[in-house]
């Protein structure tokens, strides 16, 4: 681990001895890989357990029990995921051979793609570090870690973690603020995986390009909920309370606003303020079942998002209190929120949830399409016929129906955004192909009917070519 303190040219040369050795680790076997996962499955469930719960409750006063559900399970089933599904991952993928090849074979090779950048977030600091760290592992590659700089006591906890299971020439964390990031954009790595904002991830991007290096980008953007006049209102409310409200809304793919029909609107926002009061009790400032907002900075911004609705005529229905002594922000919910307002025009990301009615469902199909597309669209209804008209006449890199943020826990889908709201896809196989270079091989067995069409050409040849066009 190196601090923020050390020279760039140390984490060059980290950065330099894995380059040498990633033929090394990128030629590791199956086993192999599967003492590196065990030893970090081990380590967390062992001795680091209890000391990120700590560092967790330290960072984000996260509950002990969402510690263990969104940031240990998390790792911790995709480890497992990945060892189950490594041995075929890294076999030999056969494809079918065409007609004009006969004499050959081919297949696919998922091969390392060499030193990695992991960028990781604040809002789940270990999950959002460690998790991508399993795929880079499982496929092969040398990495270096920078956490975010605003969790300080879980950076330490992975540092201290990372360094006792790897070697810094295969895996090594950097800790360290903005100018240390920005100094490792600047090293030529073979594949760079951030998660955070659309607005860092541009620079991330345009380092990248510099370098022709691939990226994998986990943003976020504004994440709507669609519920119509058939949803069952008392359910979806309940589950739209649980996934706005976790991790105080500092979660890239909570519902960030709901749009609902207007027939059931006062319903659904009576539903909602119920459903509060029942997860988090009267008053949440006392419930051990919600945290706070990451620092001051973030209260402020939220703060101010609010007031801006306030100040245009906005409906606080339940909650607005804010303590910026504690890092505090109540659940809340807002109404009649002009289209103008901060709320609806920048991603929330804290405890914070605009309600917008419409009247009709193309209106609030064109009100999604005129915004970037989301991470996540959510749609709670009873009408298959109406969740496939939403799916179809939107984009987004997930949706899932009469639930939300739980598609994200399925290993078997793939994970990401599209253009704003992110590129490429993590979780499972998706996660081990975004960290590999997908190598294509072809195996010449007998004489190839191609060779019968090499030069001179002649008349003969051209009929063979004719054929070759026609019927092959």
């Amino acid at each position: 681990m190196i601090q923020s303190t050390s020279k760039e040219s140390s984490y060059s040369t980290i950065f330099k001895n894995q380059k040498v050795n990633q033929y090394i680790v990128g030629n590791s076997t199956l086993k192999e890989r599967k003492v590196k996962l065990n030893l970090l499955k081990k380590a967390i469930l062992g001795k680091y357990k209890i000391k990120f719960q700590k560092a967790l409750y330290a960072d984000l006063r996260k509950p002990l029990v969402e510690t263990d559900l969104t940031e240990i399970y998390p790792i911790i089933s995709e480890i497992k995921f990945a060892k189950s599904n490594l041995r075929e991952w890294m076999g030999k993928n056969r494809v079918p051979t065409p007609i004009a090849l006969l004499g050959t074979s081919s297949w696919v090779k998922y091969e390392p793609k060499g030193v990695c950048l992991i960028i990781s977030p604040w809002n789940y600091p270990m999950h959002l570090a460690l998790s991508p760290l399993v795929s880079a592992i499982a496929s092969g590659n040398t990495v270096i870690i920078k956490p975010s700089e605003m969790t300080p006591n879980t950076s330490a906890v992975l540092a201290e973690l990372i360094a006792e299971l790897f070697d810094e020439k295969e895996v090594a964390l950097i800790q360290g603020g903005v100018d240390v990031s920005t100094d490792l954009l600047k090293l030529p790595f073979n594949h760079l995986y951030f998660t955070g904002s659309p607005a860092v991830g541009k620079i991330v991007m345009k380092a990248a390009a510099e370098n022709l290096a691939s990226v994998t980008l986990e943003l976020g953007g504004k994440s709507p909920t669609i519920v119509d006049k058939t949803a069952n209102i008392n359910d979806a409310a309940r589950k739209i309370v649980w996934g706005r409200f976790l991790n105080s809304g500092q979660t890239c793919i909570a519902p960030d606003y709901v749009l609902v029909d207007e027939n059931v609107k006062e319903k659904l926002i009576n539903a909602l303020k119920k459903a509060i009061i029942d997860l988090f009790s009267q008053d949440a400032s006392t419930s051990k079942s919600y945290g706070r907002i990451v620092n001051s900075k973030h209260l402020e911004r939220l703060n101010n998002y609010l007031n801006d609705a306030k100040n245009k005529g906005a409906k606080i229905e339940i909650g607005g209190t804010v303590v910026a002594a504690d890092n505090y922000i109540a659940p809340t919910i807002v109404s009649n929120i002009p289209d103008d307002s901060l709320l609806l025009t920048e991603e929330i990301f804290g405890p914070i949830l605009p309600i917008k009615g419409y009247k009709n469902m193309d209106y609030a199909i064109n009100y999604i399409n005129s915004n970037k597309k989301p991470l996540a669209l959510y749609i709670f209804s009873k009408s298959k016929k109406l969740e496939n008209y939403i799916i179809s006449n939107t984009r987004a890199g997930s949706t899932c129906i009469n639930n939300n943020v739980m598609q994200y826990t399925n290993h078997y889908l793939p994970f990401g955004g599209v253009n704003n709201s992110g590129l490429g896809k993590t979780h499972g196989f998706y996660g081990f192909q975004e960290f590999s270079n997908v190598r294509s091989v072809m195996k010449q067995h007998t004489f190839g009917a191609s060779q019968l069409l090499f030069p001179p050409y002649t008349n003969l040849k051209q009929k063979l070519a004719d054929f070759t066009i026609k019927w092959l």
